[in-house]
């Protein structure tokens, strides 16, 4: 894992020469000072928004903007404990009754209360979609409201986990939002993207793709316990924040440099000397726990129904190749072959050997050869307006060419990635895929419920749409585990499952650098970037 220290420190810069010259449109921006009391923060994240269903996707900038108008339930600390947050909770004796009471003063940012019915509507449809709710739904015999401010979640069987998926903040959270909207959202007809979070959704101001903004929620009511991660208070200090979409990751240094905008989610490893030489910026690792890069086969659709062709594949695959060409400074990344990562109570490297060890091509022409491989074009997506996902698919392509295969690689921005990759059809036909890169936060992966890959119900799965019961099975096991060494060791089985059968190919960890005016201050070293608690100073 990256040393400690190296997570931790911030890097503050001294200046060594001009970014000035290339700044972006300085004369339609307002100069630093002016921006710090116009009380509005401006960042650039990690993708453009398009995708608005935090449900219906798991792609982090539509989760992150969910975070910003809706709230949860509960919530996670830093700690992974539970918390309350919209409620408070209740477990019966025997582990199958979970009774959730609404904290006071929960409205809506159209002033209308919070109700059990609109919680209610929003966890159907979250079970309908999410890995681990689908897993919960299966065991739910109820969920019904108890006056005006109580909801009653019966279970069948008893579900050890369930408080742990009821509350991970990431992918798929059960974000709550009006019981209208929930209908809206279901028939793809939404007016307004209405909830009851720290923020307000500036519909007037939204550029798709181009530009996002939110206002301070002047009726929310913060928790008063202290942040963490998604539980705690959600106390906002600035006026609105402004999503700025700047692809260019040169122009968008450049507009930190120069003051115009305060903040970036991630920094090209190669673009840090950069930053470092800068006044007034600094960079620092966001979250220690650090991200898994990862290549998702689609199982329905040839060549990769075939398991000895999907392991092919990933016997052509080297993380170091992968990690290398990502993030460049090996400071910022490390070898791991756990589909859980490394560092996490469930990790298990079983199976990843040849990923570890450079791969193995003449492994991998052995078997598209035993298993008839006819030349099929592998259809690859590949980004190219992430830095984080842009050079997966070029080194993939290489490799997979290298083993023998054909590759037909089609680039594309993450968003038309994050669109086509719901499609069934056809690679060859219509507007299917063979293979796609994404990333995880490792809070996203750590066990086999929460892990939307180890989702295994065919077309009700995540994309790739694996139909292996036998997996079904272990993570039914995994629920009905007596203790944490049975666990671990369902887990373990799990690792060696999943990658003899390649669901997944795991690339290895990395740790991505943010970067931000010295003058923002307070923001939570949290997977989950969030901007209650920053202040912006003069």
């Amino acid at each position: 894992m990256i040393p400690s220290d190296t997570k931790s420190r911030t890097r503050t810069a001294l200046r060594s020469g001009g970014l000035a010259a290339g700044a972006l449109i300085a004369s339609t921006m307002l100069t630093p000072a002016a921006m710090a009391q116009d009380g509005t923060l401006r960042a650039v994240m990690h993708s453009s928004l398009r995708v608005m269903d935090p449900i219906e996707t798991t792609a982090h900038i539509t989760r992150n903007h969910a975070y910003m108008i809706y709230d949860v339930l509960i919530a996670q600390d830093e700690d992974f404990k539970p918390q309350p947050q919209m409620a408070e909770f209740e477990v019966s004796d025997d582990e199958q009754t979970y009774t959730f009471t609404l904290r006071d003063g929960l409205e809506f940012h159209d002033g209308e209360p919070v109700r059990p019915a609109d919680v209610i509507a929003s966890l159907e449809r979250w079970m309908d979609n999410d890995s681990g709710g689908q897993l919960i739904a299966d065991a739910t015999e109820s969920l019904e409201a108890e006056g005006d401010d109580t909801i009653v979640w019966s279970l069948s069987e008893p579900f050890g986990p369930f408080l742990e998926t009821v509350s991970k903040q990431s992918a798929v959270p059960p974000f709550i939002m009006p019981e209208y909207l929930v209908e809206q959202m279901e028939a793809g007809e939404v007016e307004k993207h209405i909830g009851s979070g720290p923020f307000v959704f500036n519909h007037d101001e939204f550029s798709p793709g181009e530009r996002v903004v939110y206002e301070r929620n002047e009726d929310y009511v913060p928790r008063d316990e202290p942040a963490s991660w998604k539980a705690g208070g959600k106390v906002v200090n600035v006026e609105r924040v402004v999503w700025e979409s700047m692809p260019d990751a040169q122009t968008a240094i450049n507009a930190l440099a120069a003051g115009e905008i305060d903040y970036i989610e991630t920094v090209d490893t190669d673009l840090l000397p950069i930053l470092e030489s800068e006044p007034g910026v600094e960079t620092e690792v966001r979250d220690p726990l650090g991200y898994q890069t990862m290549g998702r086969m689609n199982w329905m659709h040839p060549p990769f129904d075939d398991e000895r062709i999907r392991r092919a594949a990933l016997l052509a695959m080297s993380q170091e190749d992968v990690l290398a060409t990502m993030m460049g400074d090996p400071e910022y990344y490390d070898l791991c072959g756990s589909i859980f990562g490394c560092g996490t109570p469930l990790e298990h490297e079983a199976g990843a050997e040849s990923l570890l060890e450079g791969g193995d091509p003449e492994a991998a022409r052995e078997l598209l050869e035993e298993a008839g491989y006819d030349g099929t074009p592998i259809v690859l997506m590949a980004p190219t307006d992430v830095s984080t996902l842009d050079d997966q698919p070029v080194v993939a392509a290489e490799a997979l060419r290298n083993a023998g295969f054909e590759v037909d690689m089609q680039p594309m921005d993450w968003q038309s990635v994050v669109n086509r990759r719901a499609s069934m059809d056809s690679p060859q036909d219509g507007d299917g895929w063979n293979m796609f890169f994404t990333n995880w936060q490792l809070p996203e992966i750590a066990d086999p419920l929460i892990n939307p890959m180890l989702n295994a119900r065919g077309e009700d799965g995540w994309f790739g749409w694996p139909d292996d019961p036998e997996l079904m099975d272990l993570r039914q096991d995994f629920i009905e585990a007596q203790s944490r060494e049975e666990q671990v060791e369902i887990a373990h089985a799990i690792q060696e499952h999943a990658l003899d059968v390649v669901n997944y190919v795991p690339l290895g960890q990395y740790y991505p650098v943010q970067a931000r005016r010295d003058n923002i201050e307070g923001m939570l070293q949290s997977p989950v970037v969030v901007f209650w608690g920053v202040e912006k100073t003069e």
